[in-house]
């Protein structure tokens, strides 16, 4: 267990995860980078968003990364996109303080999977992509996706003729 976890208060922790099963977002995203060898990259972002800074800036202190940005209509993010920091402090921290909604669970739940499939590797092979792709679909109740699962599967590198031997 993550040595910081002990320094979160009981009653800290446990607003953070309800008020994140309520109002945070668990994402994977996709993006089109011809510098990887399946042609996308793939990242992991933990976010709440809501006016009032001094709760999300506790996300802050006692996740103990991540970042604060307002948007001009005063509505402030919290988010972390460190992978490292998703490993080793946001996953930990939910872990420990859970989530009542099946619905964060199960997003959760998925999420985790596709942390340890990019923590072993594996995202950087066909199979591996296509896995992370299936969890993905229906998480945020499938989201507002720029590229859409059929569309990444159709645009993967076709295996030749070489690899195949």
């Amino acid at each position: 267990m993550n040595s910081s976890l002990k320094n979160v208060p009981p009653k800290i922790g446990w607003y953070l995860a309800g008020f994140a099963d309520g109002e945070g977002s668990f994402n994977v995203a996709l993006r089109k980078r011809e510098d990887y060898s399946l042609g996308w990259k793939v990242s992991l972002c933990f976010n709440v968003s809501q006016k009032e800074r001094h709760i999300l800036a506790l996300f802050k202190r006692y996740l103990g990364c991540g970042s604060l940005r307002e948007r001009k209509d005063g509505i402030v993010y919290y988010e972390v996109n460190n992978f490292n920091a998703i490993l080793n402090d946001v996953i930990p921290f939910f872990e420990k303080f859970g989530f009542m909604s099946s619905k964060k669970q199960k997003d959760f739940s998925k999420f985790k999977k596709i942390a340890k499939i990019m923590k072993e590797g594996k995202h950087l092979t066909k199979e591996g992509l296509i896995e992370i792709l299936k969890l993905r679909k229906d998480m945020n109740e499938g989201g507002k996706r720029v590229h859409k699962y059929y569309k990444i599967i159709r645009n993967l590198p076709k295996e030749s003729s070489e690899t195949i031997r």
